[in-house]
């Protein structure tokens, strides 16, 4: 119990930071799409910088964790700058390779192709380099054995109501991977980051040979949207 109540604490501190960016950011008159863009990333690096150090065992570590968020979102943010959206699978790939971990050979991705909205594709960016980091420093990375497969799909939208997004990060080659003692930064970014901003469901497994961590989130217009074999989007219209 003391450990929800721990989280609620935190997401709860999530929505007073974005509260007050908001009011500050709607007070200097700016255009809404410059105002929505700047406050979400001024959200995201807020509650980055705030939670590192909250999180952090040393100076040192503080410093060496932080610099590798912050770049996360940076990648992401330069991709959204282009385009206004960004690739579910580029965000992964890329993340992958600042690690060293290249597709088809440590790593496999598959799934349709699904474009992120800015917000979503910010925080996906930070949730996936903190699996990343996680890996390489205490799971299936560290061994030369180690992989990952990354694969995701959309609930059945015959109905035409939004479906859902399941992505699944599944380790394997790992050894001795066991829950954590304390909950670190990664596992509040997962847990509460996720749940607040994107109304994600996440199950985190510590199997035997690597993590499995499963997401799962509606894709509604504001976190992105589905891009067919054939270059339609979800309202079948040519993109």
């Amino acid at each position: 119990m003391a450990q929800n109540q721990g989280g609620d604490a935190r997401v709860d501190a999530l929505e007073a930071d974005n509260a007050r960016l908001r009011h500050l950011l709607d007070a200097r008159g700016m255009p809404d799409g410059l105002r929505h863009s700047l406050r979400d990333t001024m959200a995201m690096l807020r509650a980055v910088l705030r939670l590192s150090a909250d999180t952090a065992e040393s100076v040192e570590s503080y410093a060496t964790h932080l610099e590798g968020r912050l770049d996360a979102i940076a990648r992401a943010r330069i991709g959204l700058d282009i385009s206004g959206e960004i690739n579910l699978h580029s965000l992964i790939s890329d993340e992958l390779m600042v690690h060293l971990i290249r597709e088809g050979d440590q790593a496999e991705l598959a799934g349709p192709t699904i474009r992120l909205r800015p917000k979503a594709g910010q925080v996906m960016a930070l949730a996936v380099h903190e699996l990343c980091s996680n890996a390489i420093e205490h799971g299936a990375f560290g061994l030369s054995e180690g992989k990952v497969e990354v694969i995701w799909a959309v609930d059945d939208r015959s109905t035409g109501q939004p479906g859902d997004l399941t992505l699944i990060w599944k380790e394997t080659g790992g050894k001795d991977v066991a829950r954590p003692a304390r909950q670190g930064f990664g596992m509040q970014v997962l847990n509460d980051m996720l749940r607040y901003e994107l109304n994600a469901r996440i199950d985190l497994a510590f199997e035997t040979d690597g993590l499995r961590c499963t997401m799962r989130l509606p894709l509604v217009p504001r976190i992105g949207r589905v891009i067919d074999e054939g270059g339609a989007n979800e309202t079948g219209e040519a993109n």
